[in-house]
């Protein structure tokens, strides 16, 4: 299983980014995916999921309106959408998903948001 995180960088706060996250090594259309993000010193947080078939989606309060997240399974691709960025969105982004039992993680990107 490999994901392999892109799209993080530096940006102003009310502007917007896409992460990518191309994932190998096991049948993408059959598994959930979700996006983390972490602050050195703090709780990783879930930031969205997604279902298999992209059909359901959910996302934590703070994010809720401003991010989307999204698949493209022919691409075994998922997205993270980013607009309206604030200063406290601030964090490595990773990809994960939860295969037979195990937890499987991106390498992160890092999203900064500053003046």
């Amino acid at each position: 299983v490999q994901l392999v995180e892109s799209g993080g960088g530096l940006v102003h706060p009310g502007g917007s980014l896409r992460l990518s996250c191309a994932a190998s090594g096991f049948i993408f259309s059959s598994y959930g995916m979700s996006w983390y993000r972490q602050v050195p010193g703090k709780v990783r947080e879930l930031v969205a999921s997604i279902s298999s078939t992209g059909s359901s989606t959910n996302y934590v309060g703070s994010v809720k309106g401003r991010f989307t997240i999204s698949r493209d399974n022919a691409k075994s691709t998922v997205y993270l959408r980013m607009n309206s960025l604030k200063p406290e969105d601030t964090a490595v982004y990773y990809c994960t998903a939860y295969i037979r039992r195990s937890d499987y993680w991106g390498q992160g990107t890092q999203v900064t948001v500053s003046s």
